[in-house]
């Protein structure tokens, strides 16, 4: 096996992933702050940097296994050059072709380094202009996204759903829990452009229809300062699913936060308690995003730069007339397989994004 003889060698970790003396280097630092007397002045600072420990022990930790492997298959093509073994060649090959899917896959959590790249993801899923040919194209969205969680093994909660009034949705949130869930799905934040013969068309005609989804990291209310007294909290009867209780109590919550006036709402609870924390959390993420939109913009107006801002741009085409491809814009990333990634295979376009150097503008017309 050629290509695993030529590319197994002594650089293939050390300096080609990541530079691991840095990384080491702040773990040690990071260990020593916790052992600090003061450190826990600071609650949430401190739960905030045991946080970034823990994402960087997950990515250097794995490298002495990979390192012990990449030793191992060396010494054992090292003994075939000296005397060739069928058996043994075919074994050392499995090894060889075995470590590179994981290489690959370590490859792809050292670029999950963002301080939110390990959280829990909260979208949301709306609608655009284009009538019910819109809602029924979020709902193949909501069913995309949910398809690529669940063959991961990550649990998705419906935060609040509002139906379309023929089918779909006009809009839907929901929380994905899992490991780098948020890293991972922050790709497919932005606009989505679907090209296809409407289902509700009877003259079967070409349509195009657009959707949002938003993506933001799960974050707790403590991590955010949030006046109370800028809160208009809101009991209401949840308008989905769920039952006679749903439906006869107010159970669903309604958080408008008057000063910026993001409006956020959750009702898929049964406990009005549970729904207001839901919601909570909601807001903090969508603060935080604000904050940091707010920063760009700033920055981008000492620059000079008069360029519109980024939110609401297309980053990706989904076209099933007069031919099937998905494209990212953002990358060049595409497939014709769109009924594969309808069906959650989302990794290539994933994998891409991830990929992408920084400083890249992430949003074209």
């Amino acid at each position: 096996m050629k290509r695993c003889r030529t590319r197994v060698t002594a650089s293939t970790l050390s300096g080609g992933i990541f530079d691991l003396p840095q990384l080491q280097a702040q773990i040690t630092a990071l260990e020593e702050r916790t052992s600090d007397p003061e450190f826990w002045n600071d609650p949430t600072e401190a739960n905030a940097q045991l946080r970034r420990l823990s994402r960087l022990r997950a990515i250097a930790n794995p490298f002495q296994d990979l390192e012990r492997r990449l030793a191992d298959i060396r010494e054992w093509y090292s003994l075939l050059a000296e005397d060739e073994n069928a058996d043994l060649q075919k074994e050392t090959d499995a090894m060889a072709t075995q470590f590179y899917k994981d290489l690959d896959a370590y490859e792809l959590r050292t670029l999950l380094s963002g301080e939110h790249d390990g959280d829990n993801a909260v979208i949301e899923i709306s609608a655009g202009a284009g009538g019910d040919e819109a809602t029924d194209w979020a709902s193949l969205l909501f069913r995309m996204i949910s398809r690529w969680a669940a063959d991961r093994g990550m649990k998705l909660d419906i935060l609040s759903e509002t139906p379309g009034d023929v089918t779909g949705y006009r809009n839907i949130a929901f929380v994905v829990r899992g490991d780098n869930a948020y890293g991972l799905l922050k790709s497919e934040n932005g606009v989505h452009r679907l090209v296809r013969i409407s289902p509700f068309d009877a003259a079967a005609r070409r349509h195009t229809s657009f959707c949002r989804i938003e993506v933001l990291p799960e974050i707790e209310e403590s991590q955010i300062d949030i006046n109370p007294d800028d809160l208009k909290v809101e009991t209401l009867r949840a308008g989905g699913a769920g039952g006679q209780h749903v439906n006869k109590t107010e159970s669903a919550v309604r958080i408008t936060h008057i000063p910026s006036g993001i409006v956020v709402q959750c009702q898929n609870e049964r406990s009005q308690h549970k729904n207001r924390a839901s919601a909570m959390s909601v807001l903090a993420a969508r603060l935080q995003a604000l904050q940091q939109v707010e920063d760009e913009e700033r920055a981008r107006l000492l620059k000079g730069d008069a360029s519109p801002a980024a939110w609401g741009r297309q980053i990706r085409s989904y076209v099933m007339q007069p031919y099937t491809m998905v494209k990212d814009h953002r990358n060049g990333h595409e497939t014709g397989n769109i009924t594969g990634v309808l069906d959650g295979d989302l990794d290539g376009f994933i994998e891409a994004f991830l990929k992408m150097p920084k400083g890249v503008e992430q949003f074209v017309e």
